[in-house]
């Protein structure tokens, strides 16, 4: 029997989409990126597969997860093997650079942001940048990894300078302007099948880099786990959620070969909307999923299955 195959590196993001595999009665393999062999003279199993990867691969001790993961990928479809989220998604998945190319490209609007390597250059990147309050970022990144909020070039520069400065995996640094949601809240919207599932609102008032997984801390920034402290929620599901910009990112989607993500996105006081993150190994949060009624993971287990054969 054919199976789905899901590559990943990280068990606690994908033991969600197993256990719905499970209750479907799917058949299914993990086959996990933190090591391995990848023999090319021999032909991959059949079945259809679907890539998780992450770009904090690193942050877990996987360091050359993607790299493999990526080897994979481009062996399964020189086999003809039916590959989910496949080597251009796990490109745009690695690098921020290549998002926002593709992404303005497109016609879409994302914020100013200049990429710089070495100490030297990120502060001269924001000089060049020319706007204040200003947020720096890595290129590879995922949990908001190197996410900073600045006032002034004399604060990133006492930052940079810092043994507080954390350098990234590949060496890029992005500074972005910051752009000020009047309602301190950005908006994620989900795509399964390269279709729109449904947006969500996050309160971003204590930290504007958020994750969604019920298992996720980073550091000192805000990532809700479990049921959130305050009366308001910080994850909440849009009932019927339009607006014109999703179906311009179905056709991003479409045109980039990511099949499964999660897009976020800013309003401005003007109401301007500027695309900011391409998730490719998309979570969702199971508490404001549980007040809506509507489960991501369940979704993507039924398109898996209904692609299997």
């Amino acid at each position: 029997m054919n199976s789905i195959y899901i590559i990943h590196e990280n068990e606690e993001w994908t033991r969600h989409l197993t256990k719905r595999l499970e209750e479907l009665e799917l058949p299914y393999k993990e086959w996990h990126m933190r090591d391995g062999i990848v023999d090319l003279t021999s032909e991959p199993p059949e079945g259809i597969f679907y890539n998780r990867m992450s770009a904090s691969s690193h942050t877990r001790g996987h360091r050359y997860a993607p790299e493999l993961a990526a080897g994979v990928l481009d062996w399964l479809e020189q086999h003809g093997r039916k590959v989910f989220n496949g080597p251009k998604a796990l490109s745009f998945e690695i690098s921020k650079i290549k998002q926002y190319t593709a992404l303005t490209k497109a016609g879409i609007k994302t914020p100013a942001t200049i990429a710089a390597t070495g100490k030297a250059n990120i502060i001269e990147a924001a000089k060049k940048l020319g706007k204040k309050p200003f947020i720096t970022k890595h290129n590879r990144a995922g949990k908001g990894l190197g996410v900073q909020l600045f006032q002034s070039i004399e604060a990133l520069e006492a930052y940079v300078n810092s043994s507080a400065f954390e350098e990234p995996i590949d060496g890029i640094t992005l500074i972005q302007e910051y752009i000020q949601s009047p309602d301190s809240a950005i908006t994620r919207a989900e795509f399964i099948g390269g279709r729109f599932l449904y947006a969500v609102n996050v309160d971003t008032s204590s930290g504007f880099e958020l994750c969604p997984a019920d298992a996720c801390q980073i550091n000192d920034l805000f990532c809700p786990t479990g049921e959130p402290v305050e009366e308001k929620p910080q994850f909440v599901i849009l009932e019927d959620f339009h607006d014109p910009i999703i179906e311009q990112y179905e056709n991003f989607l479409r045109d980039a070969q990511i099949d499964v993500a999660g897009i976020e996105f800013i309003k401005d006081e003007a109401g301007t909307i500027y695309t900011y993150d391409i998730n490719t190994n998309t979570n969702y949060n199971s508490d404001a999923e549980s007040r809506a009624g509507k489960y991501g993971m369940l979704e993507l287990a039924k398109f898996l299955g209904s692609k299997l054969g």
